[in-house]
């Protein structure tokens, strides 16, 4: 499972996370039955994709209050050069249906020139779930976020496909579930994109099976590119220390599940840890992967996503945006 949703289930991502580090720098049926946004410069490097700013980056500062939401997209821009930004719901978790406040949003975004991408979605239950009350009410509880889409311009929402029990089953529910968001969103212009997030979803033959049993054309992957541990130890506590120190017990191979995921790929999270002295991340060879993602024919966004710890979250941030525009201009042909 995933740092961030093991802090979204248990820790909540309160002031807890926040005050932790320092802040950033200036078909069967489930029960059985048959059934880019781009950066200022991109377009004159020409790239063949387009780079957007995930709010994760910096949620530190957002959860100790030295950022606000609605200041985010304005911050990726004017620091970033980034005017492409992707919201993390928990952010504005109580924001959905106020009109006034994504309004203001919008207005913020239409002023600067920035484009709203997606919205990540956490804590609204498991599409999983092979409990059918709670599915329902997890699918039923996407839908305030698919229209928060659609007012603020978003093409996209991203859901997680967690649930308890087998592979097979979490596969039958997650694809139940997603067919019926699809479907309700596809109402709206808007689609349905899954990020691996650990647990099944974190093995690239899994979620493309779930892709190809629901088969609807608005509902797609996001490729999380540093995101394919599937199991991880236990931490000894409650903090964000501890999930910190948890190791990978299973990981799958992230270049096969790269290219596993992207035949459905609507968006790519190009996460980051750390970077060595030529500016590359030390972990994962991006030169491969962003080959992989031309070879694929995808043009859409890269979402910057720095979730390291041994710089700040706007160091990390640039060197991400840097290391792509670096290694994507030399893909150009």
């Amino acid at each position: 499972m995933s740092t961030r949703r093991r802090f979204v289930r248990q820790l909540g991502m309160g002031a807890a996370a926040a005050a932790a580090y320092p802040i950033l720098s200036p078909l069967l049926s489930c029960n059985g039955q048959g059934a880019g946004a781009q950066s200022e410069t991109t377009d004159g490097n020409g790239l063949f994709f387009k780079i957007s700013l995930a709010e994760w980056s910096l949620n530190r500062a957002l959860f100790g209050g030295q950022l606000d939401h609605l200041d985010f997209p304005f911050y990726a821009k004017e620091n970033f050069g980034v005017d492409a930004v992707e919201y993390v719901n928990q952010f504005f978790k109580d924001k959905a249906t106020d009109r006034a406040y994504l309004g203001e949003l919008k207005t913020r975004c239409d002023d600067h020139g920035i484009t709203s991408v997606l919205i990540m979605c956490d804590l609204e239950g498991d599409l999983g779930d092979t409990e059918q009350a709670r599915r329902k009410a997890a699918v039923e509880n996407h839908y305030k976020w698919v229209e928060a889409a659609r007012f603020l311009g978003c093409h996209a929402i991203r859901v997680n496909a967690a649930g308890e029990g087998t592979a097979e089953e979490v596969a039958r529910c997650a694809a139940e579930s997603l067919t019926e968001l699809a479907t309700f969103a596809s109402d709206h212009g808007i689609s349905v994109i899954v990020e691996n997030h650990g647990g099944y979803s974190s093995n690239g033959t899994w979620l493309s099976g779930v892709m190809r049993t629901v088969g609807l054309p608005n509902c797609g992957t996001l490729p999380d590119i540093g995101n394919f541990c599937i199991k991880r130890t236990e931490p000894v506590e409650q903090t964000l220390e501890a999930y910190l120190a948890t190791e990978c017990l299973e990981e799958y191979d992230r270049y096969q599940g790269t290219a596993e995921l992207l035949p459905f790929a609507k968006g790519v999270s190009a996460k980051t840890y750390d970077f060595d002295a030529d500016g590359n991340e030390s972990s994962i060879d991006y030169g491969r992967i962003l080959r992989m993602v031309k070879d694929a024919g995808f043009t859409g966004y890269a979402g910057i996503e720095y979730e390291g710890h041994s710089l700040t979250a706007n160091e990390g941030i640039a060197k991400t945006k840097a290391m792509l525009e670096r290694i994507g201009s030399g893909l150009t042909k």
